[in-house]
């Protein structure tokens, strides 16, 4: 299989690398996180360079690329540990443009993809624990339309996003609507994240809603498959950046007068640092890959890549901080931040417990040996 990437691939990852070294550096970053946690300046920047469009097709304004083109886009916003949620805007044009009826994506495709309107996911419910079918809010017919009730937890930039993709039971079964913020009955409640990101509680009490599809668990399982290719490959841009970081730093730091990078035992550590990282880069390449595929088969790929990443992650994370020493945790040095988001994508759409889980289920006689 051929893994070597296209010219105009790598000049969509140039394009981004050049935007995350120049236009969001650290201290800008650290500025966004002290303002609350999300810039929308940031993000209509991200728009600009046509991120925003990636997964909406040509016809509806967006760039209408693939899951290749945007596992690239995430390792490089990963390795500038970019707050802004873009990954929500790969979840809207992927399921708007896949289960959404012809007025609907009219209405709202276009909007996604110039990052005029940011379209969140609002689907974790405090009983569910990651299952994607204990899904508690209810609709209603209302005239011609709908109406949603219910609560939505850990949404991202949920009282800062336009309008909400809201998974609710509809006649004994699940079906996906959109919400509006400025919808009557919405109230958020919004919080900073471990990360230094921006997240909320999002309440509907009878509000207002367009009705996307009836095949709403269908509808939400690709878009969490969707949110798990991007945060396993913005996982990859985040280790990339810490190890480099943490070499660095060992090339620089001494004890007893020599750099402590000569030192065998140090040098082992990052060796199996490196070794993780390559793992959880093909798990990523993996996933990205199986994006597109049924359903099932999508699904088994997702939980497969995730626990590895989230394996990766907490021992990159953890290796990079044990390295630096006291450093490594301080909150003006830069690989704390790393560790931090490190830790919040481990437990995003499912952390490694539950996917060992999801794994296991789906087995079957196969004993979990790739076909």
């Amino acid at each position: 299989m051929d893994f070597d990437f296209t010219d105009d691939q790598e000049q969509l990852r140039d394009a981004v690398r050049k935007w995350v070294d120049k236009g969001y550096d650290f201290e800008r970053r650290r500025g966004i996180v002290n303002a609350g946690g999300f810039s929308r300046e940031a993000y209509g920047e991200i728009a600009e360079l046509g991120l925003t469009g990636l997964y909406v097709p040509e016809a509806d304004g967006g760039l209408g690329m693939g899951p290749v083109e945007g596992m690239v886009v995430m390792e490089e916003l990963g390795r500038g540990i970019v707050l802004e949620p873009f990954s929500q805007s790969l979840i809207a044009g992927g399921v708007l443009a896949n289960y959404a009826p012809a007025d609907v994506k009219a209405a709202w495709l276009p909007r996604v993809a110039s990052g005029e309107a940011l379209v969140v996911l609002a689907y974790q419910e405090r009983q569910a624990r990651y299952r994607l079918d204990a899904t508690q809010a209810t609709a209603t017919a209302a005239g011609q339309g709908f109406t949603v009730s219910g609560q939505k937890s850990v949404v991202a930039a949920g009282d800062q996003a336009d309008a909400y993709l809201v998974p609710a039971q509809l006649d004994g079964q699940t079906a996906l609507f959109l919400v509006e913020r400025s919808a009557t009955g919405v109230s958020t409640q919004g919080y900073s994240t471990q990360d230094g990101g921006r997240a909320a509680e999002v309440r509907f009490a009878n509000s207002p809603a367009t009705l996307v599809t009836r095949q709403g668990q269908l509808a939400l399982e690709h878009a969490v498959d969707i949110g798990i290719a991007a945060a396993c490959a913005e996982a990859v841009g985040v280790m990339d950046k810490t190890l480099a970081v943490t070499v660095d730093y060992m090339n620089t730091r001494k004890q007893f007068n020599v750099v402590i990078s000569s030192f065998q035992a140090l040098r082992h550590r990052v060796a199996d640092m490196k070794m993780q990282l390559e793992l959880a880069r093909s798990m990523s390449y993996y996933a990205s890959l199986r994006l597109n595929a049924p359903a099932e088969e999508r699904r088994l790929a997702m939980a497969r890549a995730k626990y590895q990443l989230g394996q990766s992650m907490r021992f990159v994370g953890q290796q990079a901080v044990q390295l630096h020493g006291g450093i490594g945790v301080t909150d003006e040095y830069i690989v704390s931040h790393y560790f931090k988001k490190l830790t919040q994508l481990e437990i995003s759409f499912g952390d490694s417990l539950h996917q060992l889980g999801e794994v296991s289920q789906r087995m079957h006689d196969t004993a979990g040996v790739f076909a």
